[in-house]
């Protein structure tokens, strides 16, 4: 369950994501989505790491968004490169 309630995080954070960085990405909506997914995963990972989430506990919803437009800058950089 904790990673299903990740993924509907990721998937809001990741439109959030699209809406706080504009612009045409290589991949459209879904490759934007996928990476909100990934990182509403990072940010709990790191969270978890850094000791501010409890294991079962998932990312807080600003931290989501954190992590998702991370994810997206760096899915730009690399995705420029090509």
């Amino acid at each position: 369950m904790d990673l299903l309630g990740w993924v509907i995080v990721g998937l809001l954070a990741g439109a959030i994501a699209r809406l706080i960085m504009p612009g045409r990405d290589p991949g459209g909506c879904i490759v934007t989505i996928l990476l909100g997914i990934a990182g509403a995963l990072f940010a709990g990972f790191m969270g978890r790491l850094m000791g501010i989430y409890a294991p079962g506990e998932r990312a807080g919803f600003i931290a989501a968004i954190l992590g998702s437009v991370a994810i997206l800058a760096l899915y730009r950089a690399f995705a420029a490169r090509r």
